[in-house]
């Protein structure tokens, strides 16, 4: 009878043997043409990779390309705009002081009426011509607003009955001679006009509309500042 506790044979089995001896020399065999190969651990025999497999830029000995860096300037390329928030304090107080400046030379050249700086209402030959006009001359509009204020304190209801009825008089009087005075205005400068500027197109409601407003104005408030003094020849 056969025992259920028989030692094992110490003695190596044949078969086992060749096994382990066929397995060793294979993987021997895959180190020598791991190391006959590129030297990069990356690299797998072509008969291993799976169908459909793509190389990588590494395995094809390419470099991949890098992003430029936004905050580098190339040679010869424009500048790049940064918000506020990447500048430094340097940077924001020269963006300061070059806005302040910018301001100060628009003012400067619109109070010498440089048609650089003018606004597209004060462009213009028929433009210069209509202030030179006006600034060579004294206004009945540079009274109105003191005239008006007299009218107004003047037909208040605490006021007496002859007090109201000057008042509204002087309010008459003092509005058709506004209005004459612009007439006369826009009959100088629609003549000098035509002298001098024939084939000028620009429409004559608008610059009556200026030659007004730049009356009624007072002296030292107007833009572009007067560049004749009273009784100046145009």
């Amino acid at each position: 009878m056969p025992s259920l506790f028989r030692r094992k044979p110490t003695e190596p089995i044949a078969g086992a043997t060749a096994v382990e001896t066929a397995g060793a020399d294979e993987l021997t065999t895959d180190d020598s043409r791991g190391d006959s190969g590129d030297g990069s651990p990356d690299a797998e025999p072509e008969s291993r990779r799976p169908p459909g497999y793509t190389p990588s830029k590494k395995e094809l000995g390419m470099a991949t390309p890098k992003r430029p860096n936004t905050h580098v300037r190339r040679p010869g390329a424009a500048p790049v705009a940064r918000s506020r928030k990447e500048m430094t304090k340097e940077e924001r107080q020269e963006v300061r002081e070059q806005r302040r400046e910018r301001r100060r030379e628009v003012t400067e050249g619109m109070r010498r009426g440089d048609d650089r700086f003018l606004s597209a209402r004060d462009r213009g030959p028929a433009r210069a011509i209509a202030r030179d006009v006006v600034d060579s001359r004294r206004t009945v509009g540079t009274f109105f607003f003191g005239g008006a204020l007299i009218v107004l304190l003047g037909s208040s209801a605490s006021m007496p009955a002859q007090v109201r009825l000057v008042a509204n008089l002087l309010w008459a009087v003092l509005a058709a001679a506004v209005i004459l005075d612009v007439l006369l205005l826009c009959r100088k400068v629609k003549r000098l006009l035509r002298e001098r500027h024939p084939d000028s197109t620009g429409r004559m409601g608008g610059l009556y509309l200026y030659v007004a407003m730049r009356s009624i104005t007072f002296r030292k408030l107007r833009i572009p500042l007067p560049r004749r003094k009273f009784g100046d020849r145009v």
